[in-house]
This record gives structure tokens, C-alpha cells and sequence, in this order.
């Protein structure tokens, strides 16, 4: 039996800030790792998607959302865009 690679979610990637202070990276294992300035991995936790819809579980417990539009990630009262 074939099993097929799924390819990654198109959410999945690095999204950043206009500045570049906070860095978001959607890992295509459910998992996320935020930076924040010099702090590497200042938030790491797991992630699903619903449609345009995130919702975010951190390794403490604590809960956040966000959604998507127009290839936008609006999440935390912050605005980030894909990086290419």
C-alpha cells in the first residue's frame, strides 16, 4: 500500500511582524515557536486550524487565537505577514 505525502497546511511557515520584533513560525507538525527580539522560542505550544480560524495552546496551558485574511495573520492584537 502507497501512502501519499500531505502536503503542509498553507498556513504553515514563518509570519513576522512589520517591524520584525515577533516572529511567528507555524511548524507543519501542529507545533508553533515564537520569538520575541533577541528571546529564540519565547513561546512554543501546538496549534490547529480551522478554515481561516487559529487557535493556539502553549506548553503552560495558556489559550490564544487568531485568524487569517488576505494573507494576513491577525493574532494577539499583533498584525504579521508571511516571510518569505
Amino acid at each position: 500500500m502507497k501512502f501519499d505525502k500531505v502536503p503542509p497546511h498553507p498556513y504553515v511557515g514563518m509570519w513576522v511582524t512589520k517591524d520584525g520584533y515577533v516572529q511567528h513560525e507555524l511548524l507543519s507538525n501542529g507545533r508553533y515557536d515564537e520569538a520575541r527580539g533577541n528571546r529564540k522560542s519565547a513561546y512554543q505550544g501546538r496549534y490547529s486550524i480551522t478554515g481561516d480560524y487559529i487557535k493556539y495552546v502553549d506548553d503552560t496551558g495558556f489559550t490564544a487565537d487568531g485568524f487569517f485574511k488576505d494573507s494576513v495573520l491577525y493574532h494577539g492584537g499583533m498584525v504579521f505577514y508571511r516571510k518569505e
